[in-house]
């Protein structure tokens, strides 16, 4: 017997209190506007929670987070040494009470959820689906973490933890059910939706030679990453994550299992592919995967200008640089326009070989050197070029000094290691993050003066970065027709680069002694980041943010994640989830309930 035919067996037993797969909701359960919390009179009974814990064996988990035991205390070693295991990502992934930020000033805190499932199985996240809508609880998912948004946390809540589903399997010729005949045989990955992509990408490239778009960060959760869209580093040559998706498995509210694709629920998998969290808890999700190229490789260097003028040109200059040589499939990656006339320079490449890269960019960096009283190369330039199949090879890229952090917990795998550059992200806490899309057409002669203008400004408030893999601009045909089947804004298609301007702190927590937020901080730098980004949206007769990277409080969200794909999303919400049980700040349907999703206000 198949497992589907299983579960279906599974949801007509007659199972005590209707609390578990496919139980029936009950007349209170649906007539409820309200979230149930502890200190409420249904709140389940200790025999009921062991009840759902028979039903998914020892994987049911009384939560509690590791900073818990810090709060109005004074300081002490145990304290110190969670906040020292904060600036590493695995240790936080592997704390079920923990989220990989700790939280944004004056939006959310990471909180622990009072029960999770550990999901290991498909009929785990069935189980616990069903005990929350038919008691009525609040539910979150969580896969690697990693949502600026606060989403994959609340309190009073019941956590489905994805992150033991974490399988990889490579397919020659995949075709999604239901498919045959009418979809060629593709190479394709089937990921676990717990998965990180580290690991995935040395299963698909350093083992099997292929590539799969997926997120630059080593340590973001796959899952999540699909559904709002997903950019890695090489989005204009292989498109978005999210347009790589070839099918899904997805737990509904109602407790089925559905399968997902372009001939069995489509406007389900439409809206899988950027529509953000909220539709359902995926399970499995398989990806189409590519040729690999020769090489990857990178470009470093910081330019600072001398004068206010001089940095005008040297904005001018770069920017006619990018449209000239870097707008196209090759080059991925950002470039950041700071206060003290710097422009840093973190660029990616693939299929060019180190010659190649260095003479891409000899121009530029020949321009700069022959003015010296205007422009100083304060950071060398440092153009490398690596095969591809080693880009991601922990064994590999631990020969490089300065280039990659291990997992220092005793015991933990040596694979365990993740981008220093993202060092940062680890435990951190968000004062401030904004997002818009640039068209292409802001690098056009007549119109780029107003964006040397507008990036002069802003880099004298906080700075902007312009991430270039975050807009489909210059991409591959394929990379282009691909995305406009998802469920993300149409801009990305004719954004050359998302800018982004931040702001945030190191890992703190309200009420533990030494360690608050800083408050003050967060109030200043969040307005020096609104500042700047106000620049750039001086440009912009429409704003487009993108909703995984993008203002907890941004205003117009329907309109500025999803444009005009909103409304067929939120027919998709409406079809697949009418309860609101999969509540996520800002995502689709949200603004049916109050801020902490415990509420229907209409």
């Amino acid at each position: 017997m198949d497992r589907r035919s299983l579960l279906k067996i599974i949801a007509g037993l007659p199972f005590a209190n209707g609390l578990y797969p496919g139980s029936a909701v009950s007349a209170e359960a649906t007539s409820s506007v309200i979230r149930l919390r502890p200190i409420d009179p249904g709140w389940p009974s200790d025999e009921e929670w062991n009840q759902l814990g028979r039903v998914v064996g020892e994987r049911l988990i009384k939560v509690r987070s590791p900073l818990s035991g810090c709060v109005d205390t004074l300081p002490d070693s145990a304290c110190a040494q969670v906040f020292g295991e904060l600036k590493n990502p695995y240790y936080l992934g592997d704390e079920v009470g923990l989220t990989q930020t700790l939280g944004w000033v004056g939006a959310w805190t990471s909180e622990p959820s009072v029960y999770a499932v550990a999901a290991r199985t498909t009929e785990d996240i069935v189980a616990a689906v069903n005990f929350a809508r038919t008691n009525n609880l609040r539910l979150v998912v969580k896969g690697g973490g990693h949502s600026y948004q606060g989403n994959s946390n609340a309190a009073d809540s019941l956590l489905i933890w994805t992150r033991a589903m974490n399988g990889v399997v490579l397919h020659d010729a995949f075709v999604g059910a239901g498919c045959d005949g009418r979809a060629e045989p593709q190479p394709a990955v089937s990921i676990g939706s717990g998965a990180i992509w580290g690991r995935v990408y040395d299963e698909v490239t350093t083992k099997a030679g292929r590539y799969v778009q997926g997120g630059g960060c080593m340590t973001v959760g796959v899952a999540g990453l699909i559904q709002g869209g997903g950019f890695g580093s090489f989005s204009k040559a292989y498109g978005m994550a999210a347009a790589s998706l070839l099918e899904a498995e997805i737990v509904t509210a109602d407790g089925d299992v559905k399968l997902a694709n372009a001939c069995s629920n489509p406007d389900l998998f439409w809206a899988l592919k950027g529509g953000g969290g909220g539709f359902g808890v995926v399970t499995r999700l398989t990806l189409r995967t590519h040729d690999l190229p020769k090489f990857f490789g990178g470009v470093f260097a910081t330019v600072r200008a001398t004068s206010d003028d001089a940095y005008r040109r040297l904005v001018s200059k770069i920017l006619e640089f990018y449209q000239e040589a870097l707008l196209n499939p090759h080059w991925g990656e950002q470039i950041a326009f700071g206060p003290g006339g710097a422009v840093a320079i973190s660029m990616v490449f693939e299929d060019l070989d180190q010659q190649q890269a260095e003479a891409v960019w000899r121009p530029f960096f020949d321009w700069a050197s022959a003015a010296p009283r205007d422009f100083a190369i304060a950071s060398e330039p440092k153009i490398l070029a690596l095969p591809a199949q080693n880009i991601w090879s922990p064994l590999f890229l631990n020969r490089i000094p300065g280039l990659m952090i291990a997992d220092d917990r005793q015991g933990a795998p040596a694979d365990n290691v993740f981008w220093a550059a993202n060092l940062g992200e680890a435990g951190q806490v968000l004062y401030a993050y904004q997002s818009a899309w640039l068209p292409a057409s802001s690098l056009e002669a007549d119109r780029r003066q107003d964006l040397v203008d507008a990036l002069a400004a802003a880099a004298q408030h906080r700075g902007v970065s312009l991430h270039f893999n975050k807009g489909l601009a210059g991409a591959r045909p394929e990379a282009i027709a691909a995305a406009r089947d998802t469920a993300m804004n149409p801009a990305v298609v004719d954004a050359f680069a998302l800018a982004i301007s931040a702001a945030g702190g190191p890992p703190a927590y309200p009420g533990v002694s030494g360690r608050e937020p800083d408050e003050a901080a967060a109030r200043s730098q969040a307005a020096a980041v609104d500042r700047s980004m106000n620049e750039i949206r001086k440009l912009l007769p429409r704003v487009a943010s993108y909703v995984l990277e993008s203002d907890f409080f941004q205003s117009n969200w329907q309109d500025a994640f999803w444009g005009g794909n909103y409304a067929r999303l939120r027919s998709v919400k409406e079809k697949y989830d009418p309860d609101g049980l999969f509540y996520v700040h800002h995502g689709v349907g949200s603004e049916s309930w109050s801020p902490d999703g415990f509420a229907r206000v209409k």
